[in-house]
């Protein structure tokens, strides 16, 4: 699912358009997997009698059930997970039939932490949580890809507003006790 670029603003450019890191389709293969094999072995093995085909069907529905559950939406989540960002702020889009969406500013970029495993390393993926001066404080973005690159970019566009007044007290902004 394509981003809408009809929410940029007209001098606003996307600078990177990511989906979550194809690690986080690692699981729900192997439920799929697991459920292919339940199916098998459920249709092949069933005891015999007037009740084979009643397990059969019930052990079918319940792989497809599983497929459903957890393989295709993870990976339908996946793809309409979007993680943008432009010359302007941080924009999150996710949700499938319900979408939910949060854009920051970059002039409210506080600060970023990367977290990363062993394996999230190896791969190239990480949780990036950005620290922002508005109301709800802190956004995690899960299974972010390039991870330290995108903490970098964050703190390039942030930089030209560290230090000057934005509005926030806490980053030596407008003051209401001056």
């Amino acid at each position: 699912m394509a981003f809408p670029d009809d929410i940029l603003a007209p001098d606003e450019e996307v600078v990177v358009h990511l989906h979550p890191h194809w690690v986080s389709l690692v699981g729900p293969a192997l439920w799929t997997v697991a459920a292919l094999l339940f199916a098998v072995l459920g249709v092949f093995f069933a005891p015999g009698g007037f009740l084979q085909k009643p397990i059969q069907y019930l052990v079918l529905i319940v792989a497809l059930g599983l497929i459903g559950y957890r393989g295709a939406l993870p990976w339908l989540r996946q793809l309409t997970t979007h993680y943008v960002i432009t010359s302007q702020r941080l924009v999150v889009r996710e949700g499938l039939l319900t979408r939910a969406g949060r854009d920051v500013p970059v002039s409210w970029l506080v600060g970023t932490t990367v977290q990363q495993s062993l394996f999230e390393q190896w791969v190239g993926s990480g949780r990036l949580v950005v620290e922002t001066a508005g109301q709800r404080g802190r956004i995690t973005l899960s299974c972010m890809p390039h991870v330290e690159r995108m903490q970098e970019m964050l703190a390039e566009l942030a930089a030209p507003y560290q230090g000057r007044g934005s509005g926030d007290p806490r980053r030596g902004g407008w003051n209401p006790g001056q």
